[in-house]
């Protein structure tokens, strides 16, 4: 119990701090409607590649944005001095991380939520999915990005060296996971190379051309499994100091 209270309280913590900026709130639940509002209206003649590419956007944006979100935020915890004050405390490691996992994914449920209704609804989105699975996938994919954005804090000093990640963790993925060309077209290099990214399960598990099935489960295991990965390692990059 003492330990589920801890973690509740860092969440608590890191959700008071988002309430206070708005900014970051705008970019988290309202941006990705709008990029996928304009995305309906730019294929308004081709609805086929909007059917396509909308479940897959619907993933990626929660994945790309609590990235950069949670990076940064993590970062800003590092070198104000606050993640050390919170490890000379009596409090183990998982449950800080445990406590910004549930705080980001509490906000990452929100925007695939909204994200989900707006697309599924006046968008007109149809997909082989229902939307339980639909939802389960992009939110396994937000808790991906929110872990990964944790790891890489750890190799930054400044705000700006934690966004210059995005392009060296993230890109490579959107480039490799199936979005604009199908992997099975892609050169054997290529191909090797997008079967260890994450995001490609997460695709593979959207585009199932017969809705979901056993093997789609088990591309949402890896996502999740990368994700939980991902935390292990944070967690490792965590150094208690004592004097």
């Amino acid at each position: 119990m003492t330990s589920l209270r801890r973690t509740g309280a860092t969440a608590a913590r890191v959700l008071q701090q988002l309430r206070h900026d708005p900014r970051t709130v705008a970019l988290l639940l309202l941006v990705p409607c709008v990029l996928l509002a304009l995305l309906r209206g730019v294929f308004a003649g081709r609805s086929a590649t909007f059917q396509h590419a909308g479940p897959v956007l619907l993933a990626v944006f929660p994945f790309t944005t609590l990235f950069v979100v949670t990076s940064v935020a993590m970062l800003r915890e590092r070198t104000s001095g606050t993640l050390e004050r919170l490890l000379a405390l009596p409090i183990a490691k998982g449950e800080l991380l445990g406590g910004y996992a549930l705080a980001f994914g509490t906000v990452g449920l929100l925007q695939v939520l909204l994200a989900a209704a707006l697309t599924l609804g006046p968008l007109g989105l149809h997909t082989t999915l229902n939307a339980g699975a639909l939802i389960g996938v992009a939110l396994a994919d937000a808790l991906l990005g929110m872990a990964l954005g944790l790891l890489v804090s750890a190799f930054a000093t400044t705000e700006f060296q934690a966004v210059q990640f995005l392009p060296a963790v993230v890109l490579p993925q959107l480039l490799l996971c199936g979005l604009f060309a199908p992997r099975a077209s892609m050169t054997t290099g290529l191909r090797w190379l997008s079967d260890v990214l994450p995001l490609s399960y997460a695709v593979d598990a959207l585009t199932r051309p017969h809705g979901w099935d056993s093997t789609a489960t088990l591309d949402l295991l890896v996502v999740a499994g990368s994700a939980a990965t991902a935390i292990a390692l944070a967690a490792a990059t965590l150094r208690r100091r004592t004097s």
